[in-house]
């Protein structure tokens, strides 16, 4: 029985009703996002909202000077290089270097609107090396439009819970996919959308290693920069460096974006790299489908040429700017977003007050960090069931079904729209859901 609700149920059944959803919790994150926004408009209820990473934060300063610079500059009158602004792309290699010890050259360092551009044009290319193999092995949980544009693409994928094979345990679950020789690319992200767990430097190499082995690309999603805030990332040239799987293979992609460790969402900016060596590899099937067998000519010219002719000039020098301020130690972007962590340690004690229980709660043998995401779950309910319960006490969230979970009886909970200000809001609401539904 429903006692404690801060909305009308009846309201909230209305809008599950017209949804089209056969299962509102297992609705994709814009499909819960539009079902809040509904449901916010006809209650006029202040919801909870944590179903969407979006930033919550001011966009970086440097960035918006930069583009403001730019624009008045009239760069907005001309089409920007396929390939991206010199001056940003020796910046992207820059800050490779400083922030993750690696050496790389300007010309694999590429904008792309948005780490989900990035994405899509790696599949685009590195599925289509080689006509043996059959598509992405995603270690899981993670974002679930990447496999939506696997899907859209024609392009097969394998995927299992990386948590239950942390440490040494992840060769022996790596080699049970690759011996088969069907996989062409390999994606995760660290840290982890939605589990909030970091790959360690034992499991990166263990990834590097067998992808130069078996002749696998890894495409690794660097999507939250610098946000494991139990380390300081945030100096330019100094240890520690952000962990990448650059460091033990040569068959590496990045994908960077600006949307959360630079708050520089709405620009639809982002940067991929390319290791120098595969960039310069030539992988004859790609003819197929490109004007070269060259990788990084492909990529370019074949790929993102395809997918957008470029950029938008103006955000390519806002890039610029943030990374060269970063770069020069002029701006730390690390303590910017140490909000986010902040906000997770109160939302995760609110939570386990109530009744619920951390899904994720470990990093190997370490506890897992506060940031931008954490999952719970609620005894006696599954994920979708939880998604669904919640709407009714004025709270939005994901089901981890959605992300290739094992756990199923979780939640992915964001802490970016979520402001101070709600604390209180979420603790009576979580404490009316406790009261309605109580556990031994």
């Amino acid at each position: 029985m429903r006692k404690n609700v801060p909305v009308d149920p009846g309201i909230v059944d209305e809008v599950i009703r017209e949804s089209c959803l056969e299962r509102v919790g297992r609705g994709s994150i814009r499909e819960i996002v539009r079902t809040v926004n509904q449901l916010q408009e006809r209650t006029g209820v202040r919801y909870i909202r944590m179903e969407m990473g979006v930033p919550g934060l001011p966009p970086a300063p440097p960035g918006v000077e930069a583009e403001i610079a730019a624009l008045r500059q009239g760069v907005a009158g001309t089409y920007p290089m396929i390939e991206g602004v010199r001056e940003l792309k020796e910046e992207i290699a820059r800050f490779a270097r400083l922030f993750m010890d690696i050496e790389v050259d300007p010309k694999g360092c590429l904008p792309t609107v948005g780490s989900m551009m990035g994405s899509m044009a790696a599949f685009m290319v590195v599925n289509r090396t080689d006509p043996a193999k059959e598509g992405t092995l995603f270690l899981d949980p993670g974002f679930p439009v990447q496999k939506q544009q696997c899907h859209v693409l024609g392009h097969s994928f394998m995927s299992f819970d990386i948590f239950d094979h942390r440490g040494p345990k992840l060769r022996d679950k790596l080699f049970s996919y690759l011996e088969t020789g069907k996989v062409s690319s390999i994606l995760y992200s660290s840290p982890n959308n939605p589990a909030w767990f970091i790959l360690t430097e034992e499991e990166l190499q263990i990834i590097g290693e067998m992808a130069t082995e078996y002749g696998v690309i890894v495409v690794e999603d660097l999507a939250y920069f610098g946000m494991d805030f139990r380390k300081d990332y945030s100096r330019p040239g100094e240890p520690p460096y952000q962990p990448t799987v650059a460091k033990y293979t040569d068959n590496y992609v990045l994908l960077i974006s600006t949307s959360k460790s630079f708050s520089y969402a709405g620009q639809r900016v982002g940067m991929m790299i390319i290791s120098d060596v595969l960039y310069n590899r030539r992988f004859p099937a790609l003819k197929r489908y490109y004007p070269s067998s060259e990788f990084g000519y492909a990529m370019i010219y074949g790929a993102l040429y395809s997918l957008s002719a470029g950029v938008s000039h103006s955000s390519q020098y806002a890039l610029r700017g943030i990374l060269k301020a970063a770069n020069d130690g002029e701006y730390d972007f690390v303590a910017e977003v140490r909000e986010y962590g902040r906000k997770a340690a109160i939302m995760k004690s609110i939570f386990t007050r109530y009744g619920f229980r951390i899904v994720y709660d470990k990093d190997v043998d370490e506890p897992l960090a506060d940031g931008f995401y954490f999952t719970v779950s609620y005894p006696g309910m599954t994920g979708v069931e939880l998604v669904e319960e919640l709407l009714y006490y004025g709270i939005g969230a994901i089901s981890l079904e959605i992300t290739g979970s094992t756990r199923t009886e979780g939640i992915r909970a964001c802490v970016s729209q979520v402001m101070p200000d709600q604390f209180k809001e979420l603790e009576k609401r979580l404490k009316g859901f406790r009261e309605d539904h109580p556990v031994a």
